[in-house]
């Protein structure tokens, strides 16, 4: 079990994280702030002057952080509002009846039971038809891909994660954050290769990136895009 204290130096909060499975000094930006990882048996006076070395690098990835929030889209969550779906941004608009309920070129037409509906209401309503959109195209996008590889996935799910856009499992799982169809479309591709070339090469050898590009030749320039504008990507 691992020990925490927290400090400060200067203006800049942190915590010392001491843990027996460290084996060496360590600065992580985490969701509760800047951490400065320490072995076990390693002096507290080590942590800070680790931290104080590297000072520099820490504003620099504080600001940086602070920029990526600051480019995160805040929604109001009302009909009449813009959203987007495979890079497009497309205005949310009521439908008629549950059926009328769908993502096209021109809108997003939403479907609620209730006359009036909260932000939160439609925020909810809102990210179960992406959801359900988002499976409909991974699937079909996924089987395209895997029949032209003479490959096969036994099961396809989406999940909202917070690490990872993507995972093949062994047994031929594929997994998608569904946030990635919020992203151009040509992303979506690049994902979807990236995933179901998997199938092939369960790792990120010289084999599977040339599988990769023979189905998306643009592969690097989609991967830096989803690294660069992920953190964008959210309703």
């Amino acid at each position: 079990m691992s020990e925490v204290r927290e400090y400060f130096f200067e203006d800049i909060p942190y915590r010392l994280v001491r843990s027996a499975r460290r084996k060496r000094l360590g600065l992580v930006l985490a969701q509760s702030g800047v951490e400065v990882r320490i072995p076990q048996r390693c002096a507290a006076r080590h942590g800070h002057q680790f931290l104080q070395e590297n000072i520099q690098w820490v504003r620099a990835q504080l600001l940086a952080a602070n920029q990526r929030a600051a480019q995160v889209p805040q929604y109001r969550f009302e009909f009449g509002e813009h959203f987007p779906w495979l890079g497009k941004m497309r205005p949310l608009e009521r439908a008629s009846n549950r059926g009328g309920a769908a993502i096209t070129e021109e809108a997003i037409r939403l479907y609620t039971l209730v006359p009036a509906p909260t932000p939160k209401q439609l925020q909810g309503a809102l990210q179960r038809l992406y959801q359900r959109e988002a499976l409909a195209l991974l699937t079909e996008k996924s089987q395209r891909l895997a029949e032209q590889l003479d490959l096969q996935f036994s099961i396809l799910r989406i999940r909202r994660t917070k690490s990872k856009w993507g995972h093949c499992s062994i047994r031929g799982e594929l997994q998608y954050n569904w946030l990635v169809c919020l992203a151009p479309e040509p992303v979506v591709d690049y994902l979807v290769a990236h995933e179901v070339s998997h199938l092939r090469h369960h790792n990120h050898g010289r084999d599977f990136w040339l599988l990769v590009q023979s189905v998306c030749p643009r592969y690097k320039e989609l991967r830096r895009w989803l690294r660069d504008n992920g953190h964008r990507l959210t309703v």
